[in-house]
């Protein structure tokens, strides 16, 4: 009796350890697949990161190389949320693509093999028959469905741009009282965008409901007929329950492939939209192998050989204009709005080519050197100013990275900015804002002339750079200006004539055309020249402003015309000792 005892304790410590030794191989199973799983989403991560980092690299870069005629069309919100889906969308394809569609389909082939090996065909064609339905009607209803996802794209992508928009132009808004308008006009999108959300949710629903249906009648079909084999004594209750197992067993992954498949096609067509970016070909193009711009500031001249240009067609902005500009000359170019003043600046950096005609640089055709040498040698100083959103010296140093901190402070003196950066509560590391709202048109406007001369290229555009500068800083900036382009090449694009009295030549544009050229006094000995009108009309306008305080007062005998020269001298005066001028 003892030693049956000892029996049954041996036998129950054997299924003890049997069971013991079972569950620790399933326990280490399931640890072992977490792990694995782990590992492969760490491993695939990097790659997909990686993969999604060069791409939109490759996109921003692609957009800044673009010309200026794609930027002044583009709309920022659209462009980031186009770039913003893209990338997801990438991330999507790919983990779908490695981690579902694959081990699926080779989940549904172990499944066919196995009821077709063990039950017979009848059950791997209902099995395939159920799985083809069901793929085929996914894949119908999706495509139907994907327009109502375009739609919903659409609505956002242009929510996203009032809102942008709007919120760029907060002053004007406020300036007209159109709060109330511009939320009515987002709610409008959002509207749109909430119609085509409830239809994307809708035809979801019915999808899922299509789904769910051809996979139950699959599911009972293959039922019957395994209650059909058992009854004919083919098959067992075992197969009955493996039949419905393995059936079960594919409804996790189907349905789970469903939604990757709707998932997947959204996310392919926002990688097409990002792709379209990245198809848009720019119409200022580097020839291959082309040659960086050979310039020094002794050989740095401009010429312009019959030049045609419109922004549109049939517009003629530039008709047929010729000039040069000599190394180390002063060039002033004036004429009325639209004369095509500011299209000669975009034209000589290539920011669009010319319709007819051809510009040189240091005697090379600059469609024929490459872009980066070409913009490398020019320095230019926009009308309207737009800074980063970040610090000064940030802003600043933008005009030569490598610059040192001694430079950027050098050239903020030479602008009159240093000391009014000084007397602000963070100095240099002051914020300047959004596009630098926060400083004052003119010390937006000296920013721009600081960071062109910390480029110290040999020629130098002043495009209206002095506009927003009251007269004292406006005085101040242009002497020292005279030092900085006295050994460059240098074109100014001006309104106030006051400012270009000392240029060694003087081309005014009229019609696209140049009407008339030469310096201050040979031009305005002819009383007759357009020049010499402007130059009447601004001193006429500034003696109106102050005849009773200057010149009247003063010496109350002087006639108009008297006081017009003697304010005339005053102008001149103001630039003497530039040693540009016989003054």
């Amino acid at each position: 009796m003892a030693i049956n005892k000892c029996k049954d304790m041996l036998a129950w410590t054997c299924r003890r350890w049997s069971s013991y030794r079972s569950q620790g191989r399933d326990g280490m199973s399931r640890a072992g697949a977490a792990l694995f799983n782990e590992l492969r989403n760490a491993v695939f991560g990097k790659v997909a990161q990686n993969s999604i980092r060069r791409i939109a690299k490759n996109v921003f870069l692609h957009l800044h190389n673009l010309d200026l005629g794609f930027h002044l069309s583009r709309q920022t919100g659209a462009l980031s949320k186009a770039i913003d889906r893209g990338t997801r969308g990438i991330s999507f394809v790919l983990s779908a693509l490695v981690f579902n569609l694959g081990p699926t389909l080779f989940e549904v082939f172990l499944v066919s093999s196995i009821l077709y090996y063990k039950c017979g065909t009848n059950f791997a064609l209902v099995t395939l028959g159920t799985l083809g339905a069901y793929t085929a009607f996914t894949i119908g209803i999706t495509q139907w469905r994907t327009k109502f996802r375009i739609e919903m794209n659409k609505a956002d992508n242009e929510a996203g741009n009032a809102a942008i928009d709007s919120l760029l132009n907060y002053e004007t808004v406020k300036y007209f009282n159109n709060e109330k308008y511009e939320a009515e006009k987002y709610d409008g999108f959002l509207k749109t965008y909430e119609n085509s959300s409830l239809k994307t949710t809708s035809t979801l629903a019915l999808l899922n409901f299509g789904q769910s249906v051809i996979f139950s009648i699959g599911l009972t079909s293959i039922m019957i007929l395994a209650s059909q084999g058992i009854l004919a004594g083919n098959l067992t209750i075992g197969d009955l329950v493996m039949v419905n197992g393995l059936l079960f067993q594919l409804s996790l992954p189907l349905n789970f492939l469903g939604t990757v498949y709707r998932e997947t096609r959204q996310a392919l067509i926002d990688m097409n939209t990002l792709f379209t970016l990245l198809s848009v070909d720019t119409k200022i193009k580097n020839k291959d192998m082309a040659p960086s711009l050979l310039i020094t500031p002794q050989t740095a001249t401009i010429r312009f050989e019959d030049v045609y240009f419109g922004y549109l067609e049939g517009q003629k902005v530039l008709d047929g204009v010729s000039f040069e500009v000599p190394a180390g000359k002063k060039i002033a170019i004036v004429g009325g709005s639209g004369s095509g003043k500011s299209t000669l600046v975009r034209l000589l950096f290539r920011f669009f080519e010319p319709q007819k005609g051809n510009v040189y640089v240091a005697g090379q055709n600059i469609q024929n050197v490459s872009l980066e040498s070409l913009r490398k040698h020019i320095g230019v100083v926009p009308q309207d100013a737009v800074l980063f959103h970040n610090t000064i010296y940030y802003n600043l140093h933008y005009g030569n990275i490598n610059a040192t901190p001694e430079e950027v402070y050098h050239v903020a003196k030479l602008a009159g900015l240093h000391d009014a950066i000084l007397r602000m509560p963070h100095g240099y590391n002051t914020q300047v804002g959004e596009r630098g709202l926060k400083l004052s048109g003119g010390e937006k406007q000296r920013v721009a002339i600081a960071r062109a001369m910390l480029k110290n290229p040999p020629i130098i555009l002043y495009d209206e750079a002095t506009s927003s500068l009251d007269s004292i800083t406006e005085e101040n900036i242009l002497s020292s200006m005279r030092d900085i382009v006295k050994h460059r090449t240098s074109v100014f694009i001006a309104h106030r004539l006051s400012t270009i009295v000392d240029a060694d030549e003087i081309i005014v544009l009229d019609k696209g055309k140049v009407a008339e050229r030469g310096t201050h006094f040979e031009l305005l000995a002819n009383p007759g020249s357009l020049y010499s009108e402007l130059w009447h009309t601004q001193s006429n306008r500034v003696l109106n402003s102050n005849s009773s305080q200057n010149a009247v007062q003063s010496n109350p005998h002087l006639s108009k015309e008297d006081e017009r020269k003697k304010l005339q001298e005053e102008i001149i005066n103001s630039v003497k000792g530039c040693g540009n001028c016989s003054c």
